[in-house]
């Protein structure tokens, strides 16, 4: 089993940057990929981005590249996820996620979720 647990969310205006976290714990070698997901009131959870943890191959949805970064540290068993010029539409639930053997959905394990926030 593997354990996930986000961190870093918070208020934010429109424009700014937060950094979540997510350490994971557990059998942790088992872990192909780490991502992150968000859902929005009344909305569906959708994919923002993942990391593959052999090699740091990341994948993002349109909708933030070049905007949002995710990056690892594999001793740490963590993954961030650097989110720069935050738009109001970006306000969510963000929830880390790992993955035995995919990229974008059929993930294994979910955190618990964090929320961010962003005001204009």
């Amino acid at each position: 089993q593997v354990q996930l647990v986000e961190s870093g969310g918070g208020l934010v205006q429109a424009g700014g940057s937060l950094r979540l976290s997510c350490a994971a714990s557990g059998h942790t070698f088992s872990i192909y990929t780490m991502g992150w997901f968000r859902q929005a009131p009344g909305k569906e959870r959708e994919f923002v981005a993942a990391i593959r943890r052999s090699d740091g191959s990341t994948r993002y949805a349109d909708s933030v590249k070049g905007r949002f970064t995710i990056s690892r540290d594999n001793a740490k068993n963590t993954v961030y996820l650097q989110m720069n010029s935050l738009k109001p539409e970006d306000t969510a639930s963000y929830y880390c996620a790992a993955s035995k053997n995919t990229w974008y959905s059929g993930y294994d394990y979910w955190g618990q979720g964090t929320q961010v926030t962003v005001s204009s």
